[in-house]
């Protein structure tokens, strides 16, 4: 197994870069043993060689057929957790990937990074919320540190300009129209407002691209539960750009007419003095303080306050 510590001096490097160096002169005769790999794949399948370069971990391997105990061991005998495969992708990544819960746990408990690798353009994180899996995202959210707009922060943009707020998760989530993930989210702190990172295309909003989330999810047709939930959490209503809708645009974005309604309303009324000291204190406190919250001593019904519970 690679040690932990090669396992970060590769963090911030190139990855192409970095496998060249490790690998890139040893031909496919000189490598390593491949039986453990072989082992933790499936002995009746072939595993599938590129360039005579090793693809991957066995640990990575196990993660992603879900054999739990496989991955279990492994780590307890030094397997480095966040060790990327020749696409970027970690163990952890795999295990979220093709669905393996037993392994997530196992890997997060081992102290596998939730955020995945800076070399992979998608996060754990990001593809729990797009296919829905709201047992899994909830344990990357329990795992600690939990950057939900890693995807904008990384080097993929390049000087490009931003013309969607499709590498947000939160986004990802209304698309899909998956309220539990949706709601999970927000209440873990992914910001309501949130619109780009980066520079932005105003072309690209000239031609009906969403400028906010809340324009997102309006846009998308989405439910009136997601509008509503946005705005709990401190939405700002102002952020979107037109305030009327002609009837054939209506129908051509599949706007939700509630939705939309919810939308109206709030822009015309103030925010209720109790929703304003929610979204106060919820700004007050950090993410981890958030998490905390349903295991104090305090009331059900103040509980269900700060998380917008009715």
């Amino acid at each position: 197994f690679q040690s932990h510590a090669l396992s970060c001096s590769i963090r911030g490097r190139n990855l192409r870069g970095w496998l060249q160096e490790q690998f890139g002169n040893r031909p496919l005769e000189q490598c390593e043993d491949m039986s453990l790999h072989n082992a933790a794949h499936d002995p009746k399948e072939e595993l599938i060689w590129s360039c005579g370069l090793l693809p991957c971990t066995p640990l990575r391997i196990a993660a992603m057929m879900g054999h739990s105990e496989c991955v279990d061991y492994m780590i307890s005998q030094g397997a480095a957790v966040d060790l990327v495969d020749v696409k970027g992708q970690t163990a952890l990544y795999m295990a979220v990937v093709n669905g393996h819960l037993d392994c997530v746990k196992i890997l997060l408990k081992a102290d596998a990074d939730p955020n995945g690798s800076i070399h992979h353009r998608s996060t754990p994180v990001y593809h729990a919320a797009q296919v829905g899996r709201v047992d899994i995202l909830l344990e990357l959210i329990r795992s600690g540190y939990l950057l939900i707009y890693r995807l904008d922060q990384r080097f993929m943009f390049g000087t490009r300009t931003l013309t969607t707020l499709a590498a947000c998760s939160l986004f990802i989530s209304a698309a899909y129209h998956h309220l539990p993930c949706f709601r999970i989210l927000l209440n873990a702190s992914a910001n309501p407002n949130y619109k780009y990172n980066g520079p932005v295309s105003r072309e690209a909003q000239v031609r009906g691209r969403a400028s906010c989330m809340l324009d997102a999810v309006l846009k998308l047709g989405c439910e009136p539960a997601f509008v509503s939930l946005l705005l709990d959490h401190g939405a700002d209503p102002y952020l979107v750009p037109w305030d009327e809708l002609d009837p054939d645009t209506m129908v051509h974005l599949k706007v939700n007419a509630e939705a939309f309604r919810i939308y109206q309303e709030a822009k015309r009324n103030p925010r209720r003095l109790m929703n304003l000291c929610c979204i106060t204190i919820r700004k007050i406190m950090s993410k981890k303080c958030l998490a905390c919250i349903s295991s104090l001593p305090l009331p059900e019904t103040v509980i269900n306050f700060m998380f917008h519970k009715d």
